[in-house]
């Protein structure tokens, strides 16, 4: 850490808060919805609320994204997730069932507004704040603090229900977007100056610049697709995941918590051992093809610990992709059209992984749970097999090093 710049300390800070804060009510949302009707179509709902507004902003807003001073932007979006946090608990205040539901309703709409505008800006004002080798790092120690916190925070919530009521869980994840909020008022207007004057043309043609601009880029594209089709495998596994541990190998509860917390776990250890391995489209490739691996060898596993083991490997590995591929993006992208390109590319992301969902959950491919992570794990380590053996063929510098460089 001690390399790295003030402003990203205090962007990483930020992030550490949030996440927690933001895992911890995202998991009273559905308990407390469930617990007003009983219903999981209701919950159903509840995420559709959060994905629909999510999936049309992020299309539409690309344009915008340029012309805003993205420090500023930031810190707004937490307070207006503060803020969003305090309304199921007035409904619960007011001794309200319906006002409680309003409130979630609310909440997940106003969060799934305000996310693909956070991510968007945060992900392209890195590269004002580091060094351009430090993104590997920068990308792989963001990337692994939210997967960390995706475990940590379903126990320390536990801990939390243990010694205060469920509703006021939402008065501490308000506290922690807040504190988000002082962490990132430590971060300069650095990008102030770099904020360009509106240019008065119309919304559509200039959403449509943003578009044919991305695809001029064939190789931000490829990075873009190779990202999104390991989205679409994690979509697919939170549905297939359960059945899996509990059906196909009949584990017990404990024995799905720690099958879920393999991956982020590894993925933490992931992102410690890309700092001591050479930033190179090989291993670039190669966390693609072992993390495509690890899914298709549960097709053979018929123990609870070798599940373990191949979920722990995935997370391993997968950084070695995902970091890299999100360094290159900040780095080969136009800085003028950075931020318009980083919401095109997240729109990418977030549209595949609720189409994983679909793939794995509809019955009209007759699926079981093991050939469903056998297609998943081909889909990927196929592509990165190629581009492997591709790079192999193309000898390159350091891709963080070499600025002319190219995804082969």
């Amino acid at each position: 850490m001690k390399k790295f710049s003030k402003s990203f300390k205090a962007l990483w800070l930020g992030e550490i808060v949030s996440e927690f804060g933001g895992a911890a009510g995202g998991i009273i949302n559905g308990l407390l919805l469930y617990e007003l009707t009983g219903s999981k179509e209701w919950v159903g709902v509840l995420w559709l609320v959060y994905f629909i507004p999510s999936l049309i902003l992020q299309g539409i807003s690309a344009p915008f994204l340029n012309h805003v001073v993205k420090e500023k932007m930031l810190r707004n979006i937490q307070l207006i997730r503060a803020g969003a946090y305090i309304v199921p608990l007035i409904g619960y205040l007011i001794g309200s069932d319906v006002g409680i539901i309003l409130g979630l309703v609310v909440l997940q709409c106003l969060l799934g507004l305000v996310q693909p505008i956070y991510a968007s800006l945060s992900f392209s004002l890195l590269p004002e704040i580091c060094k351009k080798e430090e993104l590997v790092a920068a990308n792989g120690l963001l990337d692994g603090t939210i997967r960390l916190m995706s475990f940590i925070a379903p126990g320390a919530t536990s801990l939390l229900l243990l010694v205060s009521p469920m509703h006021f869980i939402y008065g501490f994840s308000s506290a922690m977007f807040f504190l988000s909020y002082l962490a990132l008022s430590r971060i300069p207007h650095s990008s102030k100056e770099r904020v360009a004057t509106w240019t008065k043309k119309f919304w559509w043609a200039e959403m449509k610049e943003g578009y044919r601009t991305f695809f001029k880029y064939p190789h931000l594209l490829r990075l873009t697709i190779l990202s999104s089709i390991v989205q679409f495998a994690v979509g697919a596994t939170m549905v297939i995941n359960v059945p899996f541990i509990r059906g196909d190998l009949g584990g017990n509860y404990w024995e799905y918590a720690v099958f879920s917390g393999a991956f982020p776990i590894g993925y933490a250890i992931g992102t410690v051992l890309l700092t001591k391995l050479p930033k190179t489209y090989q291993t670039m490739y190669l966390g693609l093809i072992g993390g495509g691996l690890s899914f298709v060898l549960l097709f053979f596993v018929h123990e609870v610990p070798l599940a373990w083991i191949c979920e722990l490997a995935g997370g391993i590995l997968f950084p070695l992709f995902n970091s890299q591929s999100a360094a290159l993006f900040q780095r080969e992208a136009p800085r003028d059209r950075l931020t318009q390109l980083s919401a095109v590319r997240l729109l990418f992301l977030r549209v595949t992984m609720p189409l994983g969902i679909l793939f794995a959950s509809t019955t009209f491919f007759d699926l079981s749970t093991r050939q469903t992570y056998t297609i998943i794990g081909m889909v990927i380590l196929l592509p990165g097999l190629y581009y492997f053996l591709v790079s192999l063929s193309q000898p390159e510098k350091n891709i963080l090093k070499n600025k002319k460089s190219m995804i082969p």
